[in-house]
């Protein structure tokens, strides 16, 4: 029986810690690739709550986020998974919608323009 206690107390730190560390390696990726200063905020709504909710991204947000990066999107996301706020999302979905807004950006941004 004690054995078993010490093994739930050991599992319970190498969860925390994993959790910890993921968040530290998400928060320095984040900081290191200057991930929050380069979108502007009405934007970072805009994208949030397509991803989050619904709704569209306008042509102009898609061009910010397609500018921040693919590395800097998916850090965000999963930094926003993490926060307790918001722990009654669905993880799978999140990351399915996340994907779609990209893809759908990345697209618009590189599909040439209709001629004059």
């Amino acid at each position: 029986m004690a054995s078993l206690n010490v093994y739930s107390v050991l599992v319970v730190l190498f969860l925390t810690f994993g959790a910890l560390m993921a968040t530290k390696e998400n928060n320095q990726i984040i900081k290191e690739n200057n991930c929050e200063t380069n979108m502007g905020f009405p934007c970072v709504l805009e994208a949030f709550t397509s991803i989050i909710k619904t709704g569209n991204i306008s042509n102009k947000c898609c061009g910010e986020l397609v500018v921040l990066g693919k590395v800097c999107h998916s850090v965000l996301v999963k930094r926003t998974l993490e926060n307790l706020l918001f722990k009654d999302l669905t993880p799978t979905t999140i990351i399915a919608k996340s994907i779609q807004t990209w893809t759908n950006c990345l697209a618009l941004i590189d599909s040439p323009s209709p001629s004059a």
